[in-house]
C-alpha cells in the first residue's frame, strides 16, 4: 500500500465516524447527553437549513423563538466557548449567557438544565471530534505507522485550533468544574485518544522504524505540541494549519525515527 493510498484510506474511514459511534463506545456519553440536554420544549423549524448550508448564519442570527432546537443549542454553545474563556467558568452565570445570546434566562433551561450541563457539552463535542476520525487506528494493524502518526496530528491539531478557546479548558482548568460522573466521561475519552496514539507509535518501534522510547512519554510530548499551539497560533498569520501540522509531524517524526524507518520516509 502506497503513503497516498494509506492516507486516502484513513480520511475515508474517518469521515463514517459519528456522535453516535461515540455513544456506543462510552455508554455514559449517551445517557449524560439525555439527562442534560433533552429539552422541555420544541421551537419550531426555521433557521436550521440556512444554518446548514451556511455555518457563519449560526453566529450572525440573533436569538428567534422560531429557530429549531438543534440550531439554537449550537449558538449557545459557541457563545458559552466565548465566555468562558474570556471570563472563566465560574466568572460566567447562566444570566450572563443569557445576555449574550440574546434571551431570557428561563429560555436557556430549554435546552441545558444547568450551566455545568453546557460546559459539558462544550468538552464532550471537542472530544468527539478529536477521537472520532482517529479510533480506527487502534486496530489498523496493516496501515503505515509513520501516515497514520501523520494523520493523528493533523487531525487533532485541526480540531483544537477550529475549538481554539474550549481546547484550553478541556486541557487546562475545565474538568474541575464538572461533576464526577461528568469528569468521567471526557477523562475516559482523553484516555482513549492517548491510548490509540501509544498504540500507534508501539506499532511503529514493532516494526522497527521508531525507536524504543517510552510510548506514553512520546504521546504526551506529541499532544502538548498540538494543544499548546492554540496559545499562540493565529489564523491568517504565518503558517496555515496545514503547514503548522507539517512541522510538527516532521520535528515529532525526527525524533523516533529509526535509520530503518529513515530510509521509507
Amino acid at each position: 500500500m502506497t503513503l497516498n493510498s494509506t492516507w486516502s484510506s484513513m480520511n475515508e474511514r474517518s469521515l463514517t465516524t459519528t456522535s453516535d459511534q461515540s455513544a456506543s463506545r462510552f455508554p455514559a456519553v449517551r445517557v449524560l447527553r439525555s439527562k442534560f440536554t433533552e429539552p422541555i420544549s420544541h421551537a419550531s423549524d426555521y433557521s436550521g437549513a440556512r444554518a446548514e448550508k451556511n455555518p457563519d448564519f449560526l453566529m450572525l442570527k440573533p436569538y428567534s423563538v422560531k429557530e429549531s432546537h438543534s440550531v439554537a443549542k449550537k449558538k449557545i454553545l459557541a457563545v458559552a466557548r466565548n465566555l468562558f474563556w474570556e471570563h472563566g467558568y465560574s466568572g460566567v452565570s447562566m444570566r450572563d449567557l443569557a445576555k449574550a445570546y440574546g434571551c431570557r434566562p428561563a429560555n436557556l433551561y430549554n435546552y441545558f438544565s444547568t450551566k455545568e450541563a453546557i460546559l459539558f457539552e462544550v468538552l464532550l463535542e471537542e472530544m468527539e471530534q478529536i477521537i472520532g476520525p482517529i479510533s480506527h487506528l487502534e486496530e489498523a494493524e496493516d496501515d503505515d505507522p509513520v501516515e497514520q502518526l501523520r494523520f493523528i496530528i493533523s487531525s487533532h491539531l485541526r480540531v483544537t485550533l477550529s475549538h481554539r478557546r474550549s481546547a484550553k479548558m478541556l486541557f487546562d482548568v475545565a474538568l474541575g468544574n464538572l461533576s464526577l460522573n461528568n469528569r468521567k466521561v471526557i477523562i475516559s475519552m482523553r484516555d482513549t485518544y492517548d491510548r490509540v496514539i501509544r498504540k500507534v507509535v508501539q506499532r511503529g518501534q514493532e516494526q522497527g522504524v521508531f525507536l524504543p522510547y517510552d510510548k506514553k512519554l512520546v504521546g504526551f510530548m506529541i499532544s502538548s505540541m498540538i494543544t499548546r499551539s492554540r496559545i499562540w497560533f493565529r489564523p491568517n498569520k504565518g503558517v496555515t494549519v496545514d503547514e503548522l501540522a507539517g512541522v510538527i509531524f516532521q520535528f515529532a517524526l525526527k525524533g523516533i525515527l529509526t535509520p530503518k524507518g529513515s530510509d521509507g520516509a
